[in-house]
């Protein structure tokens, strides 16, 4: 009898060559098999028709073969297939060309003749309505009822060596032969909704809306499973003992005392909810979210003035080295008057505050290398980690099991949409800064389409003959023949000439790690007057003289990634200037900007960056560790993902310990566990 854990060789009748393909792919039982989901669905009960203008979404064509032929150019080659519309084949039938670069071998695949389904984004070029890269398949006459034409057709992520035809064919066939009883899984998130039901509705549904019930039912299940993860860690870690700190407040006082301005309410609101963690007996395990500029190093120096007052010792993670000096720097001016030891340690410095105190220090700043200095943390009873997003939650969950179980402070300046806050950090509790503090200059934001270049160097130079420093950011580190973008080393070269009187820094991605900390440092300390970057300056130091960005080709970064890159100005007393600059022949890309423009708010901007481009493409810039998920579109469905949370405090109220009747999710989360560490 075939059951989900019978290897595709013991099936007897997937050819060796295939076992071996999909064995590459990691699947080789017939469950990884069935759980190999549709990534989209084609509708081929009826096709779209043949555009006449570019623009619009993606369409699915059928049509016929008319001619294909290898093309050359002075840069590129590429296989070219002129489709005609099948229903109207003929002389003025509609027709489309396509494009596959530096694919040359599709001239086996793809002939004149042969009849094919088509999916793709139409484009112009030249006058003629092209598609670049789409996918295809070739029709061909099975006889009888076909699992690949008029109906709704899965649709999956390409293996190699099998085609989709092929794969289609290896699904239905299993689901034909499976025992429904032996796909039932270790806990039924549905029963009114039978598992083999939905298996074989998410494979061969009878239409979208029963495709798309089937998903959800599919995401319910993978959405419980880590929810599970997340309240089984959160229930080991309210299980654990930890120091009880927080009772006395005199060096807290002392340094809110020496502030020359107050802290925001939100700031007061969080300082106090951290402190309320720290007081109990298990250990801290705290999310501080806020916006660009929300002030949250001064919450977390209070935390940490909280530890140090407890006989403890805290550490701050920071990201970069440059980010690790800024944050010395601050806490050594803010704390050598109440006679707290501090010390940096990074790859390439290692200083101390030149106190006359002896002693370890107390507060230790500076890369992720530290956290694995035992000689230097004794006492660690603290541990602060700054752009969370930065390292993974695997290595968050590494530290809290250290000997000495700290409290544990993650910060993330990535506003995060509340349902994903729910999965990614559902196993911590949250504090919010809404507030902005007093003192910073107003923020301008502006979106201009093709501006003369004249206009922006004469605003730039203004700026910087009044004192001020800019930003100039570029989407490329170098020239690109595929992408027709200005390159960041390119318009170094050209704002050095604009700018003669003014020195004109250069840092990206490519650049060596000491030369971009050292030009960093020169910007941060006025020796640079612009800097042409790339998006390395999204999480950088403060430079409150700073108060110009200009983000040319705008429309090629992320709404999130834009509101990041412009939190890098404003952070002074001086009136701040966002400019975006972009060509303007996107819509969607127009669209996506006037929200920028429009708002200073993150996490209205994180919503609609939600809503614009989808939870999967959030997360690919946003946090490892969620790559994984097979139903990304679902994670901004709040019902669903409270419906998994609820259903997985039901399976521990019952069972605390994932006994014998859980036991399998049990193995399941510390699998996953396991795995953490590995990827960490």
């Amino acid at each position: 009898m075939t059951t989900l854990t019978t290897s595709l060789e013991e099936l007897g009748w997937i050819p060796p060559k295939e076992v071996v393909a999909l064995g590459s792919a990691g699947i080789r039982t017939a469950g990884a098999l069935l759980e190999w989901f549709p990534r989209r669905y084609e509708d081929r009960r009826r096709f779209d028709a043949f555009p006449v203008a570019p623009g619009g979404g993606a369409v699915c064509l059928r049509g016929r073969v008319n001619d294909t032929r290898n093309r050359f150019g002075p840069r590129v080659r590429f296989y070219e297939a002129v489709v005609e519309d099948a229903s109207g084949a003929g002389i003025g039938a509609a027709r489309i060309t396509c494009r596959w670069f530096n694919m040359p071998f599709l001239s086996k695949v793809l002939a004149a003749g042969q009849e094919v389904v088509l999916y793709g984004k139409p484009k112009e070029y030249r006058g003629t309505i092209v598609i670049d890269h789409p996918e295809f398949e070739v029709v061909r006459d099975a006889g009888g009822p076909s699992i690949h034409l008029e109906r709704v057709v899965p649709v999956y992520r390409n293996l190699s060596g099998i085609a989709q035809r092929r794969l289609r064919e290896l699904q239905y066939q299993l689901l034909e032969e499976i025992d429904p009883a032996a796909l039932a899984g270790e806990f039924d998130v549905d029963a009114s909704y039978p598992r083999h039901e939905a298996f074989r509705e998410v494979h061969f549904p009878e239409s979208l809306e029963q495709a798309a019930a089937s998903r959800r039912r599919f995401a319910l299940e993978e959405f419980f499973r880590q929810q599970l993860n997340v309240a089984w860690r959160r229930a080991r870690i309210d299980d654990c003992s930890g120091r009880v700190q927080g009772r006395r407040t005199a060096l807290l006082k002392a340094f809110h005392e020496s502030l020359p301005f107050d802290l925001t309410a939100a700031q007061k609101r969080s300082i106090r909810e951290v402190r309320g963690d720290m007081m109990q007996p298990r250990p801290m395990n705290r999310l501080l979210q806020g916006d660009v500029g929300s002030g949250k190093t001064f919450v977390a120096l209070a935390a940490m003035l909280l530890a140090v007052e407890s006989g403890s010792q805290a550490a701050l993670m920071a990201p970069t080295q440059i980010l690790a000096e800024q944050h010395f720097l601050t806490f050594r001016r803010w704390l050598e008057p109440l006679g707290v030891r501090v010390a940096l340690r990074t790859a390439n410095r290692d200083e101390a505050t030149h106190l006359p105190l002896e002693g370890r220090p107390q507060i230790l700043i500076g890369t992720h290398a530290l956290l694995y200095d035992h000689d230097e943390l004794p006492e660690l009873g603290l541990v602060v980690i700054d752009e969370q997003h930065k390292f993974g939650v695997a290595q968050r969950a590494r530290l809290i099991e250290r000997g000495e179980r700290p409290d544990v402070l993650v910060m993330t300046a990535t506003p995060i949409p509340r349902t994903l806050t729910m999965t990614i950090y559902g196993d911590l509790d949250v504090s919010l800064l809404d507030e902005r503090p007093a003192g910073r200059g107003k923020l301008v934001t502006a979106l201009r389409v093709k501006p003369k270049q004249t206009e922006v160097t004469k605003f730039v130079r203004e700026q910087l003959d009044q004192g001020r420093q800019a930003y100039l950011v570029y989407p490329l580190v170098e020239e690109s023949e595929k992408l027709k973008a200005e390159s960041a080393s390119e318009a170094h070269e050209k704002w050095c000439k604009r700018l003669p009187r003014h020195e004109v820094g250069l840092v990206h991605g490519k650049v060596d790690p000491e030369e971009k900390e050292s030009v960093m440092r020169r910007f941060r300390d006025g020796g640079i007057d612009a800097l042409v970057a790339t998006t390395v300056i999204e999480v950088g130091v403060d430079v409150p003289n700073a108060n110009l960005m200009i983000i040319h080709h705008a429309e090629r970064f992320g709404l999130a990634q834009l509101h990041q890159l412009r939190g890098r100005i404003g952070r002074g007393e001086h009136k701040s200037y966002c400019i975006l600059i972009t060509d303007g022949r996107s819509a969607e890309a127009m669209e996506k900007l006037e929200v920028l423009a429009s708002t200073a708010d993150g996490f209205v901007i994180a919503e609609e960056d939600l809503r614009l481009r989808g939870p999967g493409d959030v997360l690919g810039t946003m946090q490892s560790g969620l790559g994984d998920l097979r139903f990304p579109e679902f994670l901004a469905d709040t019902a669903l993902l409270r419906e998994a949370r609820a259903l997985a405090d039901r399976v521990l109220a019952e069972d605390p310990r994932l006994g014998h009747r859980h036991a399998a999710l049990r193995r399941w989360i510390l699998e996953e566990e396991d795995g953490d560490r590995v990827r960490a």
